[in-house]
């Protein structure tokens, strides 16, 4: 169906669709709009926090592992597809592993923007949502999905560049967004609870965080919080039960992850700001 809604989220490693919008993706699938996920790489270079795994023996096969643990979360979430780009993992910034030549770090900009459009294309969705320009924290993987997450959403309706496949431009264009009064209330809370405080140093935000005055939208996930966290708990290699990121929603309960926040950075449709839905504006 041309009219039928559909939402495509573009990350870099498994994990990261659960942590920025688990939430988001759970609602617009019980909402029965089509949603799509791509993820850039299978997150083989991540650590292995799992006490059920010999990190010596997991680490050659942790990009099936990882790709295991996606499936379990986006089954979970009810996400209608998975896609993968199909490229490595380019480990942190400043590590040799960022030269090797099978990394997304290094894939042809132009080549990886046309493996996402083949996905525009096919699955036309009228809202974008990936990473901001600073990747989160800074991380190769994440500013390449932004790049080539940017490149996709305005040239898919470009068949002369990109050919192949049914020309289409999405409507709205989203950034996963932290804002710094939301971090700022979550570092105290672990801090009176005594947990190791992520969120903040020598009470300056972390890297990740934005000013407020960039979100534009403001979902309230309440109703798919279990949803999210056991997605969340999917990825054991990354977010064990003793984990900051569980910890978190010890201490403060729903409060935690409540609120998932984006940017919203581009439009050809009017909507408001603030704004409670990815689709005001297309419904």
């Amino acid at each position: 169906m041309a009219s039928e809604l559909s939402l495509l989220a573009v990350h870099p490693h498994p994990d990261d669709e659960s942590i920025g919008m688990g939430g988001t993706l759970a609602r617009y699938s019980a909402e029965g709009v089509r949603t799509t996920l791509v993820t850039a790489t299978r997150g083989e270079v991540g650590e292995i926090l799992d006490k059920d795994l010999d990190p010596k023996e997991a680490a050659p096969r942790l990009a099936s592992i990882r790709e295991a643990e996606l499936r379990n979360a986006v089954k979970i979430l009810g996400v209608t597809e998975l896609d993968f780009l199909g490229y490595e993992d380019s480990g942190m910034a400043g590590l040799p592993r960022n030269r090797e030549p099978a990394t997304f770090w290094q894939a042809d900009e132009e080549e990886a923007i046309g493996r996402l459009i083949r996905v525009v294309r096919r699955v036309r969705p009228q809202v974008m949502v990936t990473q901001n320009e600073f990747g989160g924290y800074a991380h190769p993987d994440h500013i390449k999905t932004h790049r080539v997450a940017i490149g996709a959403f305005f040239y898919a309706g470009d068949v002369e560049r990109f050919p192949g496949g049914e020309p289409f431009r999405p409507s709205k264009l989203y950034y996963t967004a932290f804002p710094k009064s939301q971090l700022k209330k979550i570092a105290e809370a672990m801090e009176r609870a005594g947990v190791e405080n992520r969120f903040s140093s020598d009470g300056e935000p972390p890297p990740f965080a934005v000013s407020d005055d960039r979100v534009t939208t403001w979902l309230d996930v309440s109703p798919y919080l279990e949803k999210k966290l056991a997605a969340m708990r999917a990825h054991r290699t990354q977010i064990p039960e003793d984990s900051w990121f569980i910890k978190l929603s010890e201490v403060l309960g729903p409060q935690a992850w409540r609120l998932e926040t984006f940017e919203r950075v581009r439009s050809s449709v009017d909507a408001p700001v603030p704004e409670d839905d990815l689709f005001a504006g297309l419904r």
